[in-house]
């Protein structure tokens, strides 16, 4: 695994000759100009960009790196030092991830076009039943689900809350927060958009557990809503139908079953 040499040249044009250049855990680590930077290469690298400063604009939210440079697929931000995972960081995070879904988006949906490798629509609409109802079948009939995700379409505007739309991270797995060495835990690689809160707190427990203390430092900056843990699996929907449309295999028949579950 190496960085092309047409990007490094790019990084000596722009911030630097580049020092010492090492992979670590999906991007780069790169020293460039006195700096230590993180480099990464890949599509959608603009509205990664634009999701980490919009997530940096919410005063008390979880830490995101500061983009440094973003020129075509290529995305440089600074390089965070990371330290074992602790229950007073997992407590911090459940805080500030609270503090920024108090933070209230325009519209549903908008924001980026790209949930991983995954292309969606970026279109905004007026209700949440009408953005994930969208998303949902996009991405059910990229993976030949039609049909059992109409039916959940279906109930939809009686199964969400009726909250207005907030800021929310959008691919929230635990793969995507970096523990500092600051205390605290960081959020890396967004799709942000306006969305319903729970639906960060469904993606982290899609691929790992939640934990109490967490969730309870959550609640005492935004308390949840009655039923929001018999609501984890219909927000888990649409991030099993992205694994789906990539994957294949066992996440579409998970997105099967849950769809199944509400309909």
């Amino acid at each position: 695994m190496a960085l092309s040499s047409t990007w490094v040249a790019r990084l000596a044009e722009i911030l630097g000759e580049p020092g010492r250049v090492e992979p670590a855990g999906g991007v780069f680590r790169v020293t460039a100009g006195k700096r230590t930077l993180a480099v990464k290469v890949g599509t959608g690298a603009a509205d990664e960009a634009d999701g980490l400063r919009r997530l940096a604009s919410v005063p008390g939210g979880p830490p995101v790196p500061d983009v440094v440079l973003v020129d075509g697929d290529l995305l440089v931000t600074t390089w965070v030092d990371s330290a074992p995972r602790t229950p007073a960081a997992e407590q911090d995070l459940g805080r500030r991830l609270a503090t920024l879904h108090a933070a209230p988006h325009e519209a549903w949906g908008g924001g980026s076009r790209w949930v991983g490798l995954c292309p969606v629509d970026p279109a905004t609409t007026t209700s949440a039943a009408a953005f994930y109802g969208a998303r949902l079948l996009d991405l059910a009939g990229r993976c030949g689900l039609s049909g059992a995700v109409e039916r959940v379409v279906g109930r939809l505007e009686r199964l969400i809350p009726p909250d207005p739309p907030a800021l929310v991270h959008g691919d929230l797995w635990w793969g995507n927060v970096l523990w500092g060495d600051d205390g605290r835990g960081w959020i890396l690689d967004p799709s942000v958009h306006g969305g319903h809160p729970e639906e960060d707190l469904a993606m982290l427990a899609l691929f790992g557990s939640v934990p109490a203390h967490l969730v309870a430092a959550y609640s005492e900056v935004r308390p949840l809503e009655p039923g929001w843990q018999e609501r984890t699996a219909l927000f888990q929907l649409c991030p099993l139908l992205v694994h789906a449309v990539l994957f294949g295999g066992s996440y579409r028949c998970q997105a099967a079953s849950v769809a199944a579950r509400y309909s």
